[in-house]
Protein backbone atom coordinates (compact mmCIF):
# COMPACT_ATOMS: atom_id res chain seq x y z
CA UNK A 1 0.00 0.00 0.00
CA UNK A 2 1.53 3.14 -1.20
CA UNK A 3 0.24 6.01 1.57
CA UNK A 4 0.45 9.82 0.98
CA UNK A 5 3.38 10.63 3.12
CA UNK A 6 5.13 7.55 4.66
CA UNK A 7 6.93 10.43 7.15
CA UNK A 8 3.29 10.38 9.24
CA UNK A 9 3.07 6.60 9.78
CA UNK A 10 4.98 4.22 12.09
CA UNK A 11 4.91 -0.02 12.11
CA UNK A 12 3.75 -1.34 15.49
CA UNK A 13 2.62 -4.84 16.36
CA UNK A 14 -1.13 -3.89 15.67
CA UNK A 15 -0.28 -2.50 12.18
CA UNK A 16 0.35 0.91 10.84
CA UNK A 17 -0.35 3.67 13.40
CA UNK A 18 0.30 7.38 13.33
CA UNK A 19 3.45 8.70 14.47
CA UNK A 20 3.50 11.85 16.87
CA UNK A 21 6.01 13.45 18.87
CA UNK A 22 5.76 13.40 23.04
CA UNK A 23 7.91 16.31 24.91
CA UNK A 24 10.06 14.94 27.31
CA UNK A 25 9.71 18.14 29.81
CA UNK A 26 5.70 18.84 29.70
CA UNK A 27 4.72 14.75 27.93
CA UNK A 28 2.37 16.63 25.30
CA UNK A 29 2.18 15.21 22.38
CA UNK A 30 1.78 16.55 18.89
CA UNK A 31 0.69 15.25 15.24
CA UNK A 32 2.81 15.29 12.65
CA UNK A 33 5.72 14.96 14.85
CA UNK A 34 7.41 18.52 15.52
CA UNK A 35 10.98 19.63 16.90
CA UNK A 36 9.70 22.04 19.52
CA UNK A 37 6.62 21.57 22.05
CA UNK A 38 3.76 23.99 20.97
CA UNK A 39 2.60 23.85 24.66
CA UNK A 40 5.91 24.59 26.79
CA UNK A 41 8.43 25.60 24.11
CA UNK A 42 10.71 22.72 25.12
CA UNK A 43 12.96 21.04 22.34
CA UNK A 44 13.16 17.30 23.22
CA UNK A 45 11.05 15.42 21.88
CA UNK A 46 10.41 11.59 21.02
CA UNK A 47 8.78 10.37 18.52
CA UNK A 48 6.03 7.84 19.76
CA UNK A 49 3.55 5.48 18.17
CA UNK A 50 -0.18 6.96 18.14
CA UNK A 51 -3.39 5.11 19.69
CA UNK A 52 -4.96 3.60 16.65
CA UNK A 53 -8.08 3.01 18.62
CA UNK A 54 -9.60 6.51 20.29
CA UNK A 55 -13.66 8.59 20.36
CA UNK A 56 -15.25 10.51 17.91
CA UNK A 57 -15.13 14.14 19.63
CA UNK A 58 -16.70 16.26 16.81
CA UNK A 59 -17.63 15.79 13.27
CA UNK A 60 -18.77 17.56 10.08
CA UNK A 61 -19.00 16.24 6.28
CA UNK A 62 -17.02 17.90 4.26
CA UNK A 63 -19.44 18.95 0.96
CA UNK A 64 -17.28 20.69 -1.14
CA UNK A 65 -13.89 19.99 -3.55
CA UNK A 66 -11.03 21.47 -1.24
CA UNK A 67 -8.67 23.45 -2.55
CA UNK A 68 -5.16 21.81 -3.82
CA UNK A 69 -3.46 19.88 -2.73
CA UNK A 70 -6.16 18.16 -0.63
CA UNK A 71 -8.32 17.60 -3.50
CA UNK A 72 -7.90 13.76 -3.81
CA UNK A 73 -9.11 12.07 -7.07
CA UNK A 74 -10.77 13.53 -9.71
CA UNK A 75 -14.37 11.60 -8.59
CA UNK A 76 -15.31 13.65 -5.47
CA UNK A 77 -17.56 12.56 -3.13
CA UNK A 78 -18.76 14.29 0.18
CA UNK A 79 -16.27 12.32 3.44
CA UNK A 80 -16.49 12.97 7.08
CA UNK A 81 -14.21 14.87 8.77
CA UNK A 82 -13.88 14.95 12.56
CA UNK A 83 -11.93 15.30 15.12
CA UNK A 84 -11.18 11.86 17.00
CA UNK A 85 -9.38 11.94 20.36
CA UNK A 86 -6.52 9.38 21.34
CA UNK A 87 -7.07 8.77 24.95
CA UNK A 88 -4.33 9.89 26.86
CA UNK A 89 -2.58 11.68 23.92
CA UNK A 90 -4.24 13.92 21.91
CA UNK A 91 -7.40 15.08 19.47
CA UNK A 92 -5.89 14.57 15.84
CA UNK A 93 -7.90 16.37 13.03
CA UNK A 94 -8.63 13.53 10.36
CA UNK A 95 -10.96 12.29 7.30
CA UNK A 96 -13.36 9.65 8.71
CA UNK A 97 -14.52 6.74 6.30
CA UNK A 98 -18.62 7.37 6.98
CA UNK A 99 -20.37 10.23 5.55
CA UNK A 100 -23.79 9.76 6.63
CA UNK A 101 -24.64 12.19 9.17
CA UNK A 102 -27.29 9.83 10.72
CA UNK A 103 -24.54 7.14 11.54
CA UNK A 104 -22.06 9.28 12.98
CA UNK A 105 -21.94 10.08 16.78
CA UNK A 106 -20.06 12.20 19.02
CA UNK A 107 -18.39 9.28 21.62
CA UNK A 108 -18.56 6.82 19.27
CA UNK A 109 -15.58 3.88 19.13
CA UNK A 110 -13.60 4.81 15.98
CA UNK A 111 -10.29 2.60 14.86
CA UNK A 112 -7.73 3.46 12.54
CA UNK A 113 -8.23 3.25 8.70
CA UNK A 114 -6.74 3.29 5.39
CA UNK A 115 -8.32 4.68 2.55
CA UNK A 116 -7.73 5.55 -1.36
CA UNK A 117 -6.88 8.91 -1.71
CA UNK A 118 -5.94 9.74 -4.98
CA UNK A 119 -4.19 7.89 -8.13
CA UNK A 120 -0.64 9.11 -10.09
CA UNK A 121 1.53 7.46 -12.63
CA UNK A 122 2.35 4.96 -9.93
CA UNK A 123 -0.99 3.85 -8.62
CA UNK A 124 -3.35 4.36 -6.16
CA UNK A 125 -2.45 6.28 -2.89
CA UNK A 126 -3.69 5.78 0.53
CA UNK A 127 -4.44 8.41 3.70
CA UNK A 128 -5.70 7.66 6.79
CA UNK A 129 -9.00 8.10 8.26
CA UNK A 130 -10.85 6.71 11.00
CA UNK A 131 -13.71 4.55 10.76
CA UNK A 132 -16.22 2.98 13.77
CA UNK A 133 -14.84 0.40 15.59
CA UNK A 134 -15.89 -3.26 15.16
CA UNK A 135 -16.90 -3.34 18.88
CA UNK A 136 -18.61 -0.24 18.81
Amino acid sequence: MRLVDESLFTETPEGLALLGSRCADCEAHTFPRQSGCPRCTGSVLADVPLARTGVLWSWTVQGFRPKPPYTGSEAYEPYGVGYVELPGQLIVETRLVESDPGKLRIGMPVELAFVPFRDDDQGQVHTFAFVEAAHG
